[in-house]
């Protein structure tokens, strides 16, 4: 379409904004990895005395905070002195929900090599996290004990509010038994079973994960109503339980995956039994004004760079269940990225 020169100019610069995005994670990124948000208090800091606590560069630190005011994360006072802002304080390590982790993880080496594969991905098909390692995501986290330690703490501090939105949008009170089937290290399991003492709940999870999922257990005192046991939902999954949780497993597996896991759970569930599928959920079309699709389609492009699955729409769902022998009878909205999904066998 044509565009006069003014129009050009203004496009121009809106993709150049769209590009210093990455700079901007990067700002982020860094004062994550020098835990600089867990060096401020009720007082302004001054630069000196911020430098001496993260051992940095007085004069490159000063210009990370500028940048940083200028982004929201921190305050500049008349003094040039700074404070932590509302949005900076999700960097404390101390914070509940706190992002340190999660910024560390997507701005860190492995995630930064994976995304440069994207390229490669696009043109193949092939996942980037194999071209960039040679082997799949789950086996490198299984090899590598402080890069899974680093996921497991970003993908509980990435998913604490949205637990907290699933636990208060869905009766669970229902259920006497519930089996969390790739239920990580139980950080949507845990406080169900706490809000409901006399339920009893399986976290199923593959042997690496299981180590630390019955350390969390225990410490929440959980450990005589909640077991944590060894398995791959590929192959099998207990049976008998009054409802089986997946929440952000589908997404991380091809189509044939998914239904292979989904068939595992229909064969576990008794008659009365639900499944409720905690994910995204992707428009039939795209709405450009849309800031929730956008952050979707945006987890979709990592879902295929670093793992070869897919956030999927209502309709793909509702196949992947109808194949698998079960049936969608209800989707329950909330107030975040994810939607449950419930199911019953068809």
């Amino acid at each position: 379409m044509p565009q006069n020169q003014t129009e050009r100019g203004e496009a121009a610069r809106a993709m150049y904004r769209l590009l210093a995005g990455g700079w901007v994670a990067q700002i982020i990124h860094t004062a994550a990895e020098l835990g600089l948000a867990d060096h401020f208090g009720e007082e302004a800091r001054d630069v000196a005395s911020l430098a001496s606590a993260t051992a940095t560069h007085p004069p490159s630190l000063w210009r990370l905070l500028r940048a940083l005011a200028a982004i929201g994360v921190v305050h500049e006072t008349q003094d040039s002195r700074y404070t932590l802002t509302s949005l900076g304080a999700t960097l404390r390590t101390d914070q509940p929900g706190s992002m340190r982790a999660l910024a560390r993880f997507l701005l860190g080496d492995e995630m930064a090599r994976t995304w440069r594969a994207l390229p490669h991905t696009v043109r193949t098909g092939d996942i980037g996290f194999r071209h960039a390692f040679g082997t799949d995501s789950r086996s490198y986290l299984a090899t590598h004990p402080e890069f899974a330690t680093l996921f497991n703490t970003a993908m509980l501090s990435g998913t604490q509010g949205i637990d907290a939105e699933i636990g208060a949008h869905y009766p669970f009170g229902n259920f006497g038994w519930i089996v969390d089937v790739g239920g990580g290290i139980g950080t949507l399991l845990l406080p169900i079973l706490d809000r409901h003492p006399e339920m009893r709940g399986t976290i199923f999870e593959l042997p690496h994960v299981v180590v630390q999922a019955r350390e969390r257990v225990a410490a929440a005192g959980l450990a005589a109503r909640c077991d944590a046991v060894e398995g791959d939902a590929l192959i099998t999954i207990p049976a008998g339980a009054d409802a089986y949780l997946m929440k952000f497993v589908l997404h991380n597996r091809t189509d044939d995956e998914a239904v292979a896991i989904l068939h595992n759970c229909h064969h576990a569930m008794p008659a009365h039994a639900k499944l409720l599928i905690i994910e995204r959920v992707l428009p039939e079309r795209i709405d450009p004004n849309d800031a929730l699709a956008r952050e979707n389609l945006l987890a979709d492009i990592n879902r295929m760079v670093t793992g070869g699955g897919r956030e999927r729409s209502e309709a793909e769902y509702r196949a992947l269940l109808a194949r698998a022998g079960l049936r969608l009878t209800h989707i329950i909205r909330t107030p975040g990225p994810s939607v449950i999904i419930e199911a019953e066998p068809g």
